[in-house]
């Protein structure tokens, strides 16, 4: 009996002393984690905004599978949310404030537990990496949320690694997601013709891109000078295609609605594509992925026994990559003049 008595009063004061330990643990708590994500901020800002995106890279719902996630009918953007529900309980996540491509604020709520607040920012880097830190916290704690957390080891050790796959997971779902292309063969069509501001020059593939965005930037100074105003999205007319050696002489050039006279000292000039039959293709993607494209246009020119024309083939870049930070969005259209 005595000994009873004796596990007894040794079990109280266990009782005692982890309610003293719980009870002085802080009334608030923090976890952050911040990885350098190889894409554009406003790319990966437009994954976390919209919550259908969450489940494919959250370590949660990869270490749980039987995790259900049920979506509303606003997912991305402020007042947007989603829940989810395990063996743990139902949890919910909505965003309150948002500024585009900086930085997300959100509220979580998980089962009886206080709500936690949770932000993201996005700050970018100049070799076009960004820095993604994302962080969770919460205040004025009861004694219950304290508990479990002392229980489970602290917020820390909960979250921190959660954290930490997650932001890897959505570091790779990013990048591939820049990756995706594709080509089509739109077949034979016209092409409408006009006018056009353009400068040429020689470039090789290694050079090739730096050398258009010198080019466009002159054409543009010059055409803002003389107010001309431009009259469709930029194009790359290819005098002189080298395989061998990937060098090129294009002529790069911006549309314009009406024939302009330069001065003859001029090295920006004004030329013409007449209306012309064309065999049309259409890369949706990255540039770097033109050299697919172009292969894949030429051997279709080829299968299908079509006679390029004597006007210069050229590609016509239908949206502008400052609207469309994501390279899998770009689109390309190649026109191949034929007879």
């Amino acid at each position: 009996m005595k000994a009873f008595k004796y596990i007894l009063f040794l079990l109280l004061i266990a009782v005692i002393g982890l309610a003293i330990y719980i009870a002085v643990q802080p009334n608030s708590f923090e976890v952050t984690r911040t990885k350098t994500i190889k894409a554009p901020a406003a790319v990966v800002y437009n994954n976390v905004i919209d919550f259908k995106n969450w489940e494919s890279w959250s370590s949660w719902a990869e270490e749980d599978t039987d995790m259900i996630f049920t979506l509303p009918e606003q997912t991305s953007g402020v007042n947007a949310s989603y829940s989810w529900e395990d063996e743990d309980g139902i949890g919910t996540m909505k965003n309150t404030e948002a500024v585009p491509n900086k930085s997300i604020k959100q509220v979580m709520q998980f089962a009886d537990f206080p709500s936690s607040d949770v932000t993201w920012e996005f700050n970018p880097n100049e070799d076009g990496t960004t820095d993604v830190t994302w962080t969770i916290s919460g205040k004025d704690l009861p004694f219950d949320f304290k508990a479990f957390s002392a229980l489970m080891g602290g917020m820390e050790k909960q979250i921190g690694p959660h954290y930490e796959r997650s932001l890897a997971k959505l570091d790779s779902i990013v990048q591939q997601s820049m990756k995706v292309y594709s080509v089509n063969i739109n077949g034979i069509t016209e092409y409408g013709g006009g006018f056009f501001m353009y400068k040429t020059t020689s470039a090789t593939n290694t050079n090739i891109s730096q050398i258009m965005g010198k080019q466009y930037g002159e054409i543009m100074s010059y055409m803002a000078q003389n107010n001309i105003v431009a009259n469709g999205m930029p194009l790359t007319i290819y005098n002189e295609m080298n395989a061998e050696n990937g060098s090129v002489i294009m002529s790069n050039g911006i549309p314009i609605r009406d024939k302009v006279n330069v001065d003859s000292a001029s090295e920006v000039l004004c030329g013409y594509i007449p209306k012309t039959k064309v065999l049309k293709t259409t890369l949706t993607g990255n540039y770097t992925n033109l050299t697919e494209a172009w292969i894949e246009a030429m051997s279709h020119l080829e299968k299908s026994n079509l006679e390029q024309s004597d006007i210069k083939p050229f590609e016509v870049y239908t949206n502008d990559p400052g609207n469309f930070p994501n390279p899998a969005n770009w689109i390309t259209e190649i026109y191949i003049p034929i007879k």
